[in-house]
């Protein structure tokens, strides 16, 4: 099978040429003619002839007036320039002031971003504005943040600026983000008692999502019956959503119904999130048949396919290993001009990694890096692996050090492929700098990790270290599940954690 995949895969690596834009970058410029018209004007009077018209450049230094106070009373030039740097350097500094926060906003570095905004509430030019305080609670909620962006709420109502739905929903949204569906579910009811500040579809969607991925059903089929009650319609993304954790709780039967209400509505019609989501359930579970029999269904429908769909499809086929399939979609992406991402060749990658094919999962890495496309932290993670399922552990510590070469970030999964590497070649003293070193940089070990330290250690006969683990990942585990609690009281910023979202 690998032999045949090498021969289909080798012709479909050879790149084909991409369609051209058919617009021009270049425009030829536009002239403009500038014509000067001048009027005849009236007679000059007979005073008015005895006044001197000065030419270019014969202009006087000083106006003689008939009034000798307003000369006196004009302002020195070096008042007006010291005037002129005054303002200058004001509006510099409300530009550098304002530009920090901006950078700091975009970089994901909240705690950066709230002190310059300190900073920026201290000076004489600040004015509250809503747009500011929404990009912080954004913010503070992608960097599970809840109990700040709680705090910043607060500070804006005292501010004087009144809340909108807006603000709200990014309220709850910080809230969901961390898990907090209680407390999330409390700004709803707060929203429900302010004329001006209604939920809507957006802020049912969040907290839809929140539930479905806290598998709480009974909570989601109350929010459907709430919206209903609104007058608040479902869209395609809540609707979207919902399928996505029916499946992943394995309740087709409520996917379906989901699903036949989608293609009856007019607000929430299947589109191409709709399929990658329906193929990806089926193809992550393995049911290949399922999910070329609805991928063939949306494609009756009208929905045209997009890279993220193939991408789904080349997955599915690398890990169930019909690498002929794989080969075709990418042939086939090629025919359709859809270029071939990061995703696509970490989930070829992936598919020989599995299998510890070093020889595919090398030319599929040269050829990647041959095409310009970028890896990232999981093509590192599926290298690792693989060369460690192939043996091959001196190219385990190539790709380490390649990896440091190139910065790729350093995160819980890409320790763990390290961890797993040591653990195949029983090396378990460099398994254990591996994993110290994942907490020196700050790296929160998860049950991954602690399946495969424990595992290497009981396959060594070394219980006792087992068992050490085994009682700090349930530590762990009790210590993500109290702080995630925090939400019902009163916390200062230093109780503050950070989730992973």
């Amino acid at each position: 099978m690998a032999a045949a995949f090498q021969l289909s895969l080798s012709s479909s690596f050879l790149p084909s040429p991409l369609p051209t834009d058919a617009k021009t970058t270049a425009a030829q410029p536009l002239r403009r003619f500038l014509v000067s018209c001048s009027s005849a004007g009236a007679p000059a009077s007979s005073t008015s002839s005895k006044k001197k018209h000065w030419k270019a450049g014969e202009y006087p230094a000083q106006i003689e007036t008939s009034n000798p106070q307003m000369s006196r009373r004009r302002t020195p030039i070096k008042n007006i320039k010291k005037k002129l740097d005054n303002k200058n350097n004001a509006k510099a500094w409300a530009n550098t002031v304002t530009e920090a926060l901006s950078d700091a906003i975009d970089k994901k570095q909240w705690l950066r971003a709230l002190q310059v905004f300190e900073m920026l509430k201290g000076q004489p030019f600040y004015q509250p504005k809503e747009g500011t305080y929404m990009k912080l609670l954004v913010l503070l909620g992608r960097c599970g943040q809840p109990g700040q962006a709680c705090q910043l709420f607060d500070e804006m109502l005292e501010a004087g600026l009144e809340p909108t739905p807006q603000l709200y929903t990014a309220l709850v949204n910080a809230c969901c983000r961390s898990n907090l569906i209680d407390k999330a579910f409390s700004f709803l009811e707060q929203m429900k008692s302010l004329p001006h500040c209604q939920p809507d579809v957006y802020t049912y969607s969040i907290l839809i999502k929140a539930c479905v991925d806290a598998a709480r059903f009974d909570l989601l089929e109350s929010l459907y019956d709430e919206m209903a009650e609104r007058y608040v319609t479902p869209n395609t993304v809540t609707q979207n959503i919902v399928l996505s954790g029916y499946g992943k709780a394995g309740r087709y039967e409520d996917m379906e119904k989901v699903l036949s209400r989608m293609l009856e509505s007019l607000e929430s019609r299947p589109d191409v999130w709709t399929m990658n989501t329906i193929i990806s359930l089926f193809g992550n579970d393995g049911q290949i048949e399922m999910m070329e029999k609805w991928y063939e269904k949306f494609r009756d429908f009208g929905i045209a396919p997009e890279t993220r769909t193939f991408n789904i499809l080349i997955g599915a086929y690398g890990k169930k290993r019909m690498y002929d399939k794989m080969s075709s979609v990418m042939e086939h992406m090629r025919r359709l001009a859809f270029p071939w991402t990061t995703s696509t060749y970490n989930n070829v990658i992936e598919a020989f990694s599995d299998v510890g094919d070093a020889k595919h999962m090398a030319y599929t890495f040269d050829q990647m890096r041959t095409e310009g496309i970028k890896a990232d932290t999981k093509t590192f993670c599926c290298l690792i692996r693989g060369y460690a399922n192939a043996g091959l552990f001196h190219k385990v510590i190539s790709m380490v050090q390649l990896a440091g070469r190139l910065e790729i970030p350093e995160n819980t999964s890409f320790f763990n492929a390290v961890v797993y590497a040591c653990s195949k070649a029983d090396d378990l003293m460099e398994m254990e700098r591996v994993f110290k070193r994942m907490k020196d940089k700050l790296c929160q070990p998860d049950s991954t990790t602690y399946s495969i330290m424990m595992d290497a250690y009981k396959k060594e006969g070394m219980t006792d270290k087992a068992y050490d683990l085994e009682q700090e990942m349930q530590k762990m585990t009790a210590k993500i599940s109290n702080e995630s609690d925090f939400g019902e009281t009163e916390d200062s910023p230093a109780d503050n954690v950070v989730l992973s979202v």
